[in-house]
């Protein structure tokens, strides 16, 4: 069966500054409060995920996460309110693409022609 599949990112300067999967990223971070657990959540080793997250606050000029150092109680990450301010702005963005994508295929795709 032959399904459609699409990305959908947003570039600043020709460089993805955010993404379903960056999204992703900093849920994992809020919902963990860890960019370790939100690495293992999201399947990437934490040097990529701290990459990513670095890269996305450099290019937007935002902190997005803030960390704790370790100790006694350990350390420890959460989201800023610009953070979830971007999380719920492209999810509302992109809400709705999924279907947009599967009816555009249906119309081109559903005929009689086989592929």
């Amino acid at each position: 069966m032959i399904l459609p599949k699409y990305n959908l990112w947003l570039e600043r300067d020709g460089e993805v500054v955010l993404s379903g999967w960056r999204v992703r990223l900093l849920q994992a971070v809020g919902q963990t409060g860890s960019i370790t657990g939100a690495a293992e959540l999201v399947g990437v080793p934490y040097r990529r995920a701290w990459e990513r997250l670095k890269e996305m606050e450099s290019r937007l000029g935002l902190t997005l996460v803030e960390t704790e150092v370790g100790g006694a109680g350990g350390g420890g990450a959460r989201l800023t309110e610009d953070a979830q301010d971007l999380i719920s702005r492209f999810i509302e963005f992109s809400g709705g693409f999924e279907t947009e994508v599967e009816a555009r295929f249906h119309q081109a795709f559903d005929t009689a022609r086989s592929l």
